[in-house]
């Protein structure tokens, strides 16, 4: 699910700028581990300025004006916060060369995923670097740190969040938009939450309590994992 736009006028060469966001995706599909991918998305997003970030902030407090007071301020929290600190996160991993421990190879769907990002940010209107920023935050979160394209606490309508439990991401649209375009969620770590909600496992929990645990996903929840 996308939940990030910009609505800001081009600057500059519209063209030019497409041609540049095609080259440099193409560079981006290449790279071949986590940290590999890391290194080339820091030195594009260190390129921009937190005053891209305010940029992309105002650009989403205008797409959400719509939905009801309380939710937005919830949702505009969560992802002022997601920006700013993914932002700063790769700005501390450059600089403690961090990227350079990280050998796991990437799939070729997470590869795959700057052909959809170039068709995005190469076509319609808006400021296409700013789209860009947008794409490039969320690939460094779901490739290169292995977290959600939307963080943990992210609120959606009817209550549901992205939630962490015992080390797995659960998300309640995580298979639910396959009619958006730009839709992250192909790419995204995240399991979908289950349609009826999902227990806690049992902590230090001994086998007959693991064992019931399970029995009562399968039989309440339908989830295989």
């Amino acid at each position: 699910m996308s939940l990030f736009s910009s609505g800001r006028k081009d600057s500059g060469n519209a063209h030019e700028q497409s041609d540049q966001i095609t080259a440099e995706c193409k560079d981006l599909g290449r790279a071949a581990t986590r940290g590999e991918l890391g290194e080339k998305i820091a030195f594009l997003v260190l390129r921009y300025s937190p005053v891209d970030i305010q940029q992309m902030r105002r650009n989403f407090g205008q797409k959400v004006q719509d939905l009801t007071p309380e939710y937005r301020e919830r949702l505009t929290l969560k992802i002022n916060e997601h920006l700013l600190g993914t932002y700063q996160t790769i700005r501390l991993r450059q600089q403690q060369g961090a990227f350079g421990t990280m050998t796991d190879p990437l799939t070729p769907l997470q590869q795959s995923y700057w052909e959809m990002v170039a068709g995005q940010c190469t076509s319609g209107g808006g400021d296409r670097r700013i789209r860009f920023l947008n794409y490039l935050l969320a690939a460094f979160c779901m490739f290169v740190l292995n977290e959600p394209g939307h963080p943990v606490g992210t609120p959606f309508p009817g209550n549901d969040t992205v939630q962490l439990i015992d080390g797995i991401y659960y998300c309640p649209v995580r298979e639910k938009a396959g009619d958006v375009d730009a839709a992250l969620c192909p790419f995204c770590p995240a399991r979908q939450t289950p349609d009826i909600g999902y227990l806690r496992p049992p902590v230090g929990g001994s086998e007959h309590r693991k064992q019931e645990f399970i029995g009562q996903i399968h039989r309440h929840h339908h989830f295989n994992g």
